[in-house]
């Protein structure tokens, strides 16, 4: 494959993991933190703006940037976000799907999240703009 070629095909996969990402942010059920980490492996092997650009992002390039560095997560922060987490998957259960299988594959998304949040290291809130 060209090298343009290339280049091209992972700026447009970096793209579309942003965008998933993103969107991720405000449905449960669709991850975050992997399709930010994959937008920001796609961007280091084809774009030094595009990934300067995700991992300065005033949003999430913090967020970017610690997960990828191993600094871990502050524990407000954790906390906050399985809240969001189970109270978004619980009203999707209770109001959105009558389908057993569904929710039961909700529930368990909910918990291999949640596990995956606890199991990040816990960073001091004074940390954070290092």
């Amino acid at each position: 494959m060209r090298a343009t070629a290339k280049r091209r095909l992972l700026i447009g996969a970096g793209t579309l993991s942003t965008g998933l990402g993103i969107i991720g942010i405000f449905v449960p059920i669709l991850p975050t933190t992997p399709f930010l980490l994959l937008a920001a492996a796609c961007y280091m092997r084809s774009s030094e703006r595009f990934y300067q650009w995700l991992i300065n992002n005033r949003i999430f390039g913090a967020y970017v940037r610690n997960y990828i560095e191993g600094r871990g997560m502050p524990m407000r922060i954790k906390v906050f976000t399985m809240f969001l987490l189970w109270l978004t998957i619980g009203l999707t259960i209770a109001f959105a799907v009558q389908n057993i299988v569904i929710r039961i594959v909700l529930i368990c998304v909910a918990i291999g999240v949640t596990t995956h949040i606890a199991l990040i290291r816990k960073r001091k809130v004074e940390d954070i703009r290092k």
